[in-house]
């Protein structure tokens, strides 16, 4: 398994969702990080990744071979700004 690392802004966006929507996002984060199963996408023009949990976009990036660094949590109507 991955170590999953969360910036400020990531913890402060997970925070603010309500309980059944964080629990489904951190469930399919702890599933792409125990086995990179995952609908996860390299964006254009940005160095991070995308894994998309129903409305919902966490970007991260891989520092290391067995570290994702999270870096925000967001909707998808907002995600893309």
């Amino acid at each position: 398994m991955k170590r999953i690392v969360w910036t400020e802004p990531a913890k402060a966006d997970i925070r603010r969702l309500d309980k059944p929507t964080a629990m489904r996002i951190l469930a399919a984060l702890h599933r792409f990080a125990d086995s990179g199963e995952g609908d996860v996408k390299a964006l254009q023009g940005r160095e991070e990744l995308r894994l998309r949990i129903g409305d919902y976009r966490l970007f991260f990036v891989c520092p290391a071979a067995d570290t994702i660094e999270i870096r925000r949590v967001l909707h998808r109507r907002e995600a893309y700004r």
